[in-house]
C-alpha cells in the first residue's frame, strides 16, 4: 500500500473525482454522443456518463494505496464499455463460452477473459502467497460480476457497492474508493437521468472487490470467493429468464 489519505479523504477523493468527470463527460462526450444514450426498463431515456466517471473517480481513488486493483478497475471499465457498445441479447456465461468454443468473441467473452486476467493479476500484486493470490484474483473478478448482476433497476448496483464496501472501512481506506464514486452518481442513477451501464457496474464492482481481498486473510477470501462464485451460478440461472431485457431497450438495460 501506498500513501493513505484516510477514509475520508479517501471518499472525497473518488466523490469529487467522479462529480468532475461526470460533469466533462456530459458537456462533451467521447466519439459518438448517441452511444451514451439508453432507453431504461420504463421506457425513460438514460445517459451512460454515469458509469464512466464512476470508474474515473474510483480508479483515481484507488491508485495511490493499491495500484494492481486500479489496474483491474481500468481493465473492467474497458471491457464493459466494450460490452456497452457491442452487448447483444445472450445472457450467462454458458451461452458466451458456446460462442467462443464455436469461434465468435462475444463482448461477454470480452469480459470474462479480460476483467479475470486483470483480476488475477490485481490478486498477485495484493498477496504474497500463491492461493492467496488466486482467491482475491477471483474475489475482484467475482464482486465485479456481483455489482454488474445487481444493475437491473436505478440505483441498485449503486446500493450494492455502498453494502459491500461498508464493512471494509474498518480495516483500511481502499473500500472508501467506490463508495465515494457510487455515492457520487446514486442521485441521478436513482433519478432515472442516468445509470452505471456495464462500464460503471463492473469497474465499480472490481474496486470493491479489491478492497474486500485486501483487508481479508486466507478464511475470508476463501468466504467471499464462495459467496462471488455462488452468485455468478445464480445470475447464471437467472439469466435465462432475461430480466435486463424485459423492456424495450438497447443493452444494457435497467
Amino acid at each position: 500500500m501506498r500513501r493513505d489519505l484516510g477514509r475520508i479523504g479517501t471518499f472525497a477523493t473518488a466523490f469529487g473525482a467522479t462529480r468532475l468527470a461526470y460533469g466533462q463527460l456530459r458537456r462533451r462526450p467521447p466519439g459518438n454522443p448517441s452511444s451514451w444514450e439508453r432507453v431504461n426498463y420504463a421506457g425513460r431515456p438514460v445517459l451512460l456518463q454515469a458509469g464512466a466517471a464512476a470508474a474515473f473517480g474510483s480508479a483515481a481513488a484507488v491508485a495511490p494505496l493499491a495500484p494492481g486493483v486500479a489496474q483491474a478497475v481500468a481493465a473492467s471499465a474497458v471491457c464493459g464499455r466494450y460490452d456497452d457498445l457491442h452487448g447483444d441479447h445472450r445472457r450467462g456465461f454458458r451461452a458466451h463460452l458456446t460462442a467462443l468454443r464455436g469461434g465468435e468473441v462475444t463482448s461477454g467473452a470480452v469480459k470474462l477473459l479480460g476483467i479475470g486476467a486483470a483480476s488475477l493479476v490485481a490478486g498477485a500484486l495484493l498477496k504474497e502467497r500463491p492461493v492467496d493470490k488466486v482467491l482475491a484474483g477471483v474475489v475482484i473478478a467475482g464482486s465485479a460480476h456481483l455489482v454488474n448482476l445487481a444493475d437491473v433497476r436505478p440505483g441498485r448496483a449503486g446500493l450494492t457497492v455502498l453494502a459491500l464496501g461498508a464493512p471494509g472501512l474498518l480495516r483500511g481506506s481502499l473500500a472508501a474508493a467506490p463508495m465515494g464514486a457510487a455515492a457520487a452518481v446514486l442521485g441521478e442513477d436513482l433519478g432515472e437521468r442516468a445509470m452505471l451501464g456495464d462500464m460503471g457496474a463492473h469497474a465499480l464492482g472490481a474496486a470493491v472487490g479489491g478492497a474486500i481481498a485486501a483487508g481479508n486473510g486466507r478464511l475470508g477470501l476463501a468466504a467471499h470467493a464462495v459467496g462471488v462464485v455462488a452468485a455468478a451460478v445464480w445470475g447464471e440461472r437467472g439469466s435465462t429468464v432475461g430480466e435486463r431485457g424485459t423492456a424495450a431497450c438497447a443493452p444494457p438495460c435497467e
